[in-house]
């Protein structure tokens, strides 16, 4: 190893400092970071007028013994002069089963199954990545009974919390069975307890919750229902009678508001995409009474969406009663559905008017962050080709100006010298062009939205659970559940990392790592898993400052 000793000049101090020709600018700047506290990815190391990359090789830098380097650059929050850790260090070996649990990246704790308790299962795992919801569990104040469903919820997930085992929902499931008996149906032959359907299962769980859970509204004269803030969402219908008799005779069409917590996604032989189910959900035939007619007529009740929740549940409707085999079949057709969601087209034009601005230019600011990272990204794998295009540019550049500054007579014209700018400085620029650009957005909030933490702002959702059916009715099969994977959290900042995009699938107490690609293939087609209820989230927007 051939190395050369440099003197490093960093806010007035000086650094002697053994530089390995052979390494890269990145470990250099790790030399320098252990010297002077300042982040690798912080500093602005200059060699020559120019700035140092991570991928720069030092051997061809030219580097002379006794060189002076300029740095420049200051700790981050968190950051500065290296000190011992206040805690001491413990191994995952010396942790309790509640501490690994705990930690960042732990797989977290499966569900035992009881007895065909697999409908249960997969629901219980895809309500509790809502972490609002388990927040307000964590206050629940209620009736503390061992058939309270709520507060047996909140134990269930506290013990969830503390394992990475399989653990037996026993006690939860118990006080669901006395509060709803359908779930303590037993099977024909008497021996154990029948299958039910998760879609059941969620919608009574949430019914449950929406009663016993309540939130604080701040100022508000009572407490409002967590169930109703983030995963209600609301409907305006029109209902009109299609005879044009009852028109000519004077019947209005009637609006209608309905609050639900879900949107139904209908299948036909024409359904091949969750846009289609959810169209075909929000139109409705019904027969009733025309008071004008005085007799039967068929009407039509056309709904759209006033109201988005944070959390938006979708349910496939797959199931059917089959009155030749007495029992729910499974309608097996293929369809799709998006990892992001856009359901703006499907509100009313006053809520439209709120949301798409927002959507827009959420869409433009990702455009943004997409070029930078895209060109951070090649000059990173081809740092020469685009050193050369920049040369290239500036020689086309310098030939124009010096065509432009040509001399027409017999002085010469003095020009001054032109500057460019290196590529941490221009990547610098555009970052500063996204940090304005989501400052903008979020003044493009409404403020109705703002003010209602449990709304979605955007119009635009991402998938974060999915509760899946194999086999062929409802009353028997298997369900299982996935859960995207969410971001590692820093313990000293509080702030979360980037997902790696990977899933957890829940099968009981079996759980694993899976692509995404998994749940794309989970759409259907036969008896193989398919997806019957999906949780989507709004994205998130940024914060006055432009923060996450």
């Amino acid at each position: 190893m051939s190395t050369i000793n440099v003197v490093v000049k960093h806010q007035g101090k000086k650094y002697d400092v053994d530089v390995d020709t052979s390494a890269t600018g990145e470990v250099f700047k790790y030399q320098l970071y252990s010297l002077t506290g300042v982040e690798p990815d912080r500093q602005k190391v200059l060699l020559k007028g120019s700035q140092l990359k991570d991928d720069t090789d030092m051997s061809k830098v030219g580097l002379k013994p006794g060189q002076m380097i300029m740095m420049m650059g200051t700790p981050g929050e968190g950051g500065g002069a290296i000190v011992r850790p206040t805690e001491k260090v413990k191994f995952v070996e010396d942790m309790t089963e509640a501490e690994a649990a705990q930690q960042a990246g732990a797989t977290p704790a499966g569900l035992q199954n009881f007895g065909n308790t697999c409908y249960l299962n997969s629901t219980l795992q895809v309500l509790r990545s809502i972490p609002e919801l388990n927040d307000a569990l964590k206050s629940y104040k209620g009736e503390q009974s061992m058939m309270d469903p709520t507060s047996q919820l909140r134990n269930l997930y506290d013990m969830m919390s503390k394992t990475q085992e399989g653990i037996p929902p026993i006690a939860f499931l118990n006080a669901l069975r006395v509060a709803f008996p359908q779930f303590a149906e037993r099977e024909r032959d008497g021996h154990g307890y029948a299958q039910q359907d998760a879609e059941e299962a969620w919608s009574q769980i949430l019914t449950q919750l929406k009663q016993k859970l309540k939130i604080s509204e701040g100022d508000a004269a009572r407490d409002a229902s967590f169930i109703d803030k983030y995963m209600g969402l609301e409907l305006t219908s029109v209902l009109e009678c299609d005879e044009p008799g009852a028109k000519e005779a004077g019947e209005e069409p009637k609006t209608s508001k309905e609050r639900l917590l879900k949107l139904n996604c209908h299948i036909d032989g024409q359904t091949n995409h969750l846009r289609d189910g959810i169209v075909n959900g929000l139109v409705e035939k019904l027969e009733k009474k025309s008071e004008v007619l005085d007799r039967e007529a068929t009407y039509t009740k056309r709904s759209q969406i006033s109201r988005l929740p944070k959390y938006l549940t979708v349910h496939f409707m797959r199931f059917f009663w089959k009155r030749e085999v007495q029992k729910k079949a499974k309608i097996m057709r293929k369809v799709t559905f998006p990892h992001e969601l856009d359901v703006v087209e499907f509100c009313t034009d006053e809520l439209r008017k709120a949301l798409i601005p927002v959507r827009d230019k959420v869409r433009e600011v990702r455009k943004e962050e997409h070029d930078i990272e895209r060109a951070r990204k090649r000059r990173k794998m081809n740092p020469i080709d685009g050193e050369n295009a920049q040369g290239s540019q500036s020689s086309s550049s310098k030939d124009k100006k010096k065509d432009e500054k040509k001399p027409t007579g017999g002085d010469v014209e003095m020009t001054t010298e032109e500057t460019f700018k290196t590529d941490a400085e221009f990547e610098a620029e555009k970052e500063a062009e996204v940090l304005a650009a989501k400052k903008e957005l979020y003044t493009l909030i409404n403020q109705d939205l703002l003010k209602d933490e449990g709304a979605n702002q955007s119009g635009l959702y991402e998938l974060r659970g999915v509760i899946t059916h194999q086999g062929a009715s409802a009353d028997s099969g298997h369900y299982t559940a996935y859960v995207k994977k969410t971001g590692i959290k820093d313990p000293v900042t509080g702030k979360v990392g980037e997902e790696d995009g990977k899933w957890w699938w829940f099968n009981d107490d079996k759980v694993s790592e899976v692509e995404a690609e998994k749940i794309t293939a989970l759409a259907g087609g036969g008896e193989s898993h398919s997806a019957l209820i999906l949780l989507y989230r709004a994205i998130p927007l940024p914060s006055a400052d432009g923060t996450q």
